[in-house]
This record gives C-alpha cells, structure tokens and sequence, in this order.
C-alpha cells in the first residue's frame, strides 16, 4: 500500500521551523504565496528566482511545489495577464496547480540559511551571525540566527589565493574585489545577495574581507577606507548554494519526495572580457 501524500501544507509548515517567518525582514513576502494547503506533493523543486523560464519547467516535471528564495509575489498584482512576465509565469503555475513557497530574508537569517550554506561552501569554521537576531515579545531567540556569517579559514591565504578559492567552490564568473592581492585573509564575513551594508558589521568582528553578491560604488569606496577587503562574487553565484542544499534537505526529511535544484536557471548577467 503506498504512503499517503504530504500536503502543501504539511510541507509549508515544516519550511516555516526552518527559516521562521519573524525573521524576516519587514518589508518582505515570505511563506506559502501560491496553492492549495490540502493539495498532495510528490515532486518539489527550489530556485533562486522563479522565472517563466523556471515555471515552465517546474510545469514539465509535473512538480507540485516550488521553493524559491526569492518571492514572485513581492508586491500586489493588479491583474494576472499574459501581457507580463509575472503575469505568464503565474499563468503557468496555476495551470499546473503548482504551489509556491518563498523563504526569502527569513531563510537569510536562519540558522541553517542560506548564508551558512555559504560559508560551509568556503570551508569556514566557528561560524556566527555577524548581525545576531534580536528576540521579539513572541519571538524565540536563537545565538545562531541573524544576517550574515563570520569564521575562519583553515589556514591562512593570500586575497589571491582566496579569490582562486571563491571560483572553485562556488558557481562564479568574473569576480570583483577591493584591497591588495598580497593581503593576508584568515578571517572570513559572507553575506549573501547584495548585502554591502554588513561591511561596518564585518569591520567589527576583525573581518579581512567581506563575500557578498553585488555592491554600490561607495561600498567599494567604504571598504578600501575601512581597510577590510570586499569581494563581489555574484548576487546568483553566493545564494545558488542554499537553494541546492535546501533541495537535498526537503528530499532528506521527505524521503517519499522527489527533490531537485531547477536544472534551467542560470545567472542571468554576462561579462564580455577583452
């Protein structure tokens, strides 16, 4: 006899303990955005961005629930038109009877999130939130939650050698920096996406560089006056980790379940080089 489905919902809430709605930021759209709490899963698939191009995948596979880090939903639609690209993916997934969960900025913070998936990735050791989560009234505090990661490497490198490092471990193209090739780098902050504001957090914490995804020109400006290296990486290129291990972890807990990263989805920026 063959096991009941899980549900959406069943699904959804255990996506919730893992990346908790009150760590999210404010302004965000995080949890079950799209489908049927009650609707059966056999086949989820997480992404980075939910694209048409993602979508018409995920409607392919037969795939009940997409994860993606970040929400589709993120404003209110006005209408649901094949005129837009938000309005044709939409279209395809309730076609499908897909369901869509986001994680967004409260999977950013967690202790298990996407930026611990980062820096496991670097090989980083003593891991801590460089912006530790504060406790709200009906909140539960966690020493492991918060934005951003620090720890050290195993050993010491030279930014070069780094750098070298960053294209080995994660899916990055062209890689931009600040700071001298020669500096010495032991101790390690990562903030996934773009995250330039954890400079001065970094800064504190004895950092020689900050990992982020993509920067503002004054960032650069900042942490060459701070004296901390800051490393561009790829707003794709430092998330694409935990979407790939969240993928692995929905297929270890749900063993019934078929799990993938989206096969299709790539880093939509190029770089033309002389």
């Amino acid at each position: 006899m063959s096991q009941p489905a899980i549900t959406v919902g069943e699904l959804a809430d255990v996506l919730d303990q893992l990346a908790p709605a009150f760590l999210a930021e404010s302004w965000d759209n995080v949890g079950l955005l799209l489908g049927d709490r009650a609707g059966p899963v056999r086949c989820v698939m997480t992404c980075l961005t939910l694209t048409e191009d993602v979508a018409a995948e995920a409607a392919g596979e037969q795939v009940d629930l997409v994860v993606t880090h970040h929400p589709l939903l993120f404003k209110a639609a006005k209408r649901i038109t094949s005129e837009t690209p938000e309005g044709r993916t939409l279209l395809t997934l309730m076609g499908s009877r897909i369901a869509v969960y986001s994680p967004h900025t409260a999977f950013d913070s967690s202790h298990e999130g996407i930026n611990e998936q980062l820096a496991a990735a670097l090989g980083l050791a003593g891991t801590s939130p460089l912006r530790p989560a504060t406790a709200g009234e009906h909140e539960p505090s966690s020493p492991r939650a918060g934005g951003g990661r620090f720890g050290t490497l195993d050993q010491e490198r030279s930014l070069s050698e780094f750098l070298a490092l960053l294209r080995e471990r994660l899916p990055a193209g062209v890689i931009g920096y600040t700071g001298e090739l020669s500096t010495t780098v032991r101790r390690v902050a990562v903030a996934c996406g773009a995250a330039a504001e954890f400079l001065e957090d970094a800064a504190a914490r004895n950092c020689h560089v900050l990992v982020t995804g993509e920067a503002r020109f004054h960032a650069c400006l900042e942490a060459r006056a701070r004296g901390i290296a800051l490393v561009l990486a790829g707003h794709y290129a430092t998330e694409r980790p935990g979407v790939e291990w969240l993928a692995e972890q929905i297929g270890r807990r749900f063993p019934p379940l078929t799990a993938w990263a989206s096969r299709v989805e790539t880093d939509p920026l190029q770089w033309s080089l002389p």
